[in-house]
């Protein structure tokens, strides 16, 4: 699954070494695809490298629960989110554990016929709103909650950073939109998607972290959280302070919808090009032109500040999301 990328250039992953090896060894083992675009795409700045693969296996891949659960979650993000490449990805992941309806419900944006499976949809949807009362309660186990909450909170910050800088198809010519291609590129992943995943594998590729938030104490999503919002929110130093409080205390009455291509938060882009960039990565990534990045992206800035600017405003809707999350209640519910 490869894909182009726009406005950076990262580094072919045969080059790599180290950490961002190791994270590209595990991809090709738990994930089954050696080189992923959502994260090829972080190379520019491998220090969120190996926090969002973390991240993203710790939840998706080895949490509690059923993994189809987890992808219908997933997909429901993403199609809030409106980002079709990583819908794609999941019709294609839930094809490849042999979950084939649900498969072709996602991809055709449809609710899957099992009142389960589309409450999960639902639910995966209903997180894009900070605080919704459609999270409680949960259609999951309270043992659950970490990984799937988890999950959410990945392919919100995932679903960002692709609808920026990657493009929307998930295949070449867009090749993903043929059932027969689906089910195909499902089975050549069923292997790596259906085998155990031990939990905590990924936690040794970061540095030293806290515990993570309250709803994934004591698992490993806590740690992949904490390192992941550690890394992302330095791109905020690339910011001044006139432009970080407006990002600041806009997403902070954020509300979940998605804005008019012109709201009155939204700066100029020859007057404020950074503080647009970081609130459209946030509030609707989709809507980044050639020509916003264009106006901040000059020197000194390189592929490394745009990537780490993207994810900082991609972050702070994560962050948004995640602190008015009822997790008093969900913990409870579940």
């Amino acid at each position: 699954m490869s894909g182009p990328y726009r406005y950076t250039r990262p580094p072919s992953p045969k080059t790599a070494t180290g950490t961002a090896a190791a994270v590209y060894a595990q991809t090709a083992t738990d994930f089954g695809i050696p080189h992923p675009t959502t994260l090829v795409v972080l190379g520019s700045a491998p220090e969120l490298l190996a926090p969002a693969w973390a991240l993203l296996r710790e939840s998706l891949i080895a949490g509690s629960g059923s993994r189809a659960d987890r992808e219908l979650i997933a997909a429901g993000a993403s199609l809030a989110n409106r980002c079709p490449f990583c819908v794609d990805a999941h019709a294609v992941l839930l094809h490849a554990n042999g979950d084939h309806a649900l498969g072709e419900a996602v991809a055709r944006a449809r609710s899957p016929r099992g009142e389960r499976a589309a409450r999960l949809l639902e639910w995966g949807r209903a997180t894009r709103v900070p605080g919704s009362p459609e999270l409680t309660p949960p259609p999951f186990a309270r043992t659950a909650l970490a990984s799937h909450f988890g999950t959410a909170l990945t392919f919100h910050f995932i679903n960002r950073i692709v609808s920026a800088l990657c493009g929307e198809n998930l295949l070449p010519a867009g090749a993903q939109r043929l059932r027969a291609v689906r089910s195909l590129a499902g089975r050549s992943l069923s292997r790596a998607v259906r085998a155990p995943h031990r939990p905590g594998a990924s936690l040794a590729l970061l540095g030293s972290t806290g515990p993570g938030p309250l709803w994934a104490a004591g698992t490993s999503v806590g740690p992949a959280y904490d390192a992941l919002r550690t890394a992302a929110t330095t791109g905020a130093g690339l910011l001044d302070d006139a432009d970080l409080g407006l990002v600041q205390s806009t997403v902070a009455r954020w509300d979940g919808s998605h804005p008019a291509p012109s709201w009155p938060e939204l700066p100029d882009r020859a007057d404020r090009p950074g503080a647009r960039l970081a609130l459209l990565a946030a509030l609707a990534p989709y809507r980044i032109t050639d020509e916003d990045v264009a106006a901040w992206r000059v020197p000194p800035f390189t592929d490394h500040c745009l990537v780490r600017l993207i994810a900082y405003g991609a972050f702070a809707a994560v962050d948004r999301i995640e602190s008015a999350l009822p997790a008093t209640a969900l913990l409870e519910a579940s």
